[in-house]
């Protein structure tokens, strides 16, 4: 109808999966269940951008229903892009490797569910942004591998996360010049972020680009797939962010929405 209001623009965010088990939190009542859950943080990152939030349920061993019962292309048909939530290490065996300590197993529940999320929405055409574990996913999916604990493997590194402090541990980049990421900052060649992983990308995937680094040690902060559809993502969490911290993340989210826009409008034409 004419003179009716564009539709808000709906996106994806992929569950976070808790499990029963977790160190520190005692099973009974609900936490006797598996767990599918959207962080208030990148709920709130998203509703800035005037975008609704929809949460993807994932399928587990555990589930009443099958993997044959969830159509992930009909996600990716209805809505308009897809956001990668932060969460669980990506399990060494994704990309080939076995764990080096018990306590990097990964997730690889997750890791299935989300590939097949980030398959159904690229073929459909639709954009998409990951965070933190989400730039580590898209990196193995499209073949690359990663440090399975950057203290170990990389002992000359700078600490990349601080549990004391956690979303508060912060460190410099430094954008690539002539890239997406600097366009969207002009005349900004640094950066402060926070840094919250043990693990980061080691082998860069084919057909990906770096768009950021850390200054100290060349770990690798953002990158972008070369090509359509816009796949994109960042290392750090932008949700966790403040007004008064060194870096506005506000020009990323709207680039991926507008690439979320500018999709539909395809779409509907």
């Amino acid at each position: 109808m004419k003179g009716r209001p564009e539709r808000p623009l709906l996106i994806g965010v992929s569950a976070r999966i808790y499990m029963p088990g977790t160190a520190g939190i005692q099973i009974s009542g609900i936490w006797a269940k598996n767990l599918h859950y959207l962080e208030q943080s990148v709920a709130h990152w998203v509703l800035s951008g005037h975008a609704m939030a929809v949460m993807i349920p994932a399928v587990t061993k555990d589930s009443i229903v099958t993997r044959s019962d969830l159509d992930l292309d009909d996600y990716a048909a209805t809505l308009d892009g897809l956001l990668l939530q932060g969460g669980n290490d990506v399990a060494p065996e994704t990309y080939g490797e076995t764990p080096l300590h018990p306590d990097w197993a990964g997730d690889r529940v997750r890791d299935r569910y989300e590939i097949e999320l980030i398959d159904a929405f690229v073929r459909a055409g639709k954009p998409v942004f990951g965070i933190c574990r989400g730039l580590q996913l898209l990196n193995v999916m499209y073949g690359g591998t990663l440090l399975q604990d950057i203290a170990t493997q990389r002992p000359a590194s700078r600490a990349h996360r601080d549990g004391s402090r956690f979303e508060r541990h912060f460190h410099d980049i430094e954008l690539v010049p002539h890239s997406r990421l600097a366009q969207l900052y002009p005349g900004v060649h640094h950066g402060i972020v926070n840094s919250i992983h043990h693990q980061a990308i080691r082998d860069l995937a084919p057909g990906f680009v770096v768009e950021a680094c850390c200054p100290d040690d060349g770990m690798i902060e953002a990158v972008r797939r070369s090509g359509p559809p816009y796949v994109a993502a960042v290392q750090w969490h932008p949700e966790f962010h403040t007004p008064a911290d060194n870096f506005d993340d506000a020009p990323l989210l709207h680039d991926f929405l507008l690439a979320a826009r500018q999709t539909r409008a395809q779409h509907t034409a």
